[in-house]
């Protein structure tokens, strides 16, 4: 079974940084998009960045100048630098992968912005 496992989430004051990584493993032949979204209590599942098969990102508006997705695709690994944190930027964060005719997801790992 292919698997997403995330880590590096945490509690980090505003303005500090953080970095997310998300591991797959299992049986894959190869990887098209990844990416990473957030939900926040209350609120619905949102993206946050996306990177596709030839390293292109694309990030929402909300993080762009200050996220900067990137993948290893040796190690089968989608990573994201959160700089320049803000309160609002609290969520769990779920990475995921696109393989053949199917999303994975990871379990989520969070991310607290506060002082």
């Amino acid at each position: 079974q292919v698997q997403l496992v995330e880590s590096g989430g945490g509690l980090v004051q505003p303005g500090g940084s953080l970095r997310l990584s998300c591991a797959a493993s299992g049986s894959i032949f190869g990887i098209n998009a990844m990416g990473w979204y957030r939900q926040a209590p209350g609120n619905q599942r949102e993206l946050v960045a996306t990177i596709a098969s030839d390293g292109s990102p694309k990030y929402a508006d909300s993080v762009a100048g200050r996220f900067t997705i990137s993948r290893d695709n040796g190690k089968k690994t989608v990573y994201l630098q959160l700089n320049s944190l803000k309160p609002e930027d609290t969520a769990v964060y779920y990475c995921y992968a696109n393989l053949i005719g199917a999303d994975y997801w990871g379990q989520g790992t969070q991310v607290t912005v506060s002082s």
